[in-house]
């Protein structure tokens, strides 16, 4: 599950929480709500162990690269 699906499914719990309040909250709050959400979430996903979808596409992106770079050393040897 990537962040923002994570913050997303956070963001219907907590309109489904509130209600009916929910429903008439402004969308700039439920924005904001969602600024403030990502960093803490990451921090939280960070603090136990995992990585995000996105910061795992970079590593992995990353390690594809450094492979390569190696093979290709390898071979002018």
């Amino acid at each position: 599950m990537s962040n923002d699906d994570l913050t997303k499914a956070i963001l219907n719990v907590l309109k489904k929480e509130l209600g009916v309040v929910g429903d008439i909250l402004p969308t700039e709050l439920l924005t904001t709500i969602k600024k403030n959400i990502t960093p803490e979430l990451e921090k939280l996903i960070d603090k136990n162990g995992y990585v995000s979808k996105s910061k795992y596409n970079s590593l992995e992106r990353l390690a594809k690269q450094l492979e390569k770079r190696i093979i290709d050393l390898e071979k002018n040897l």
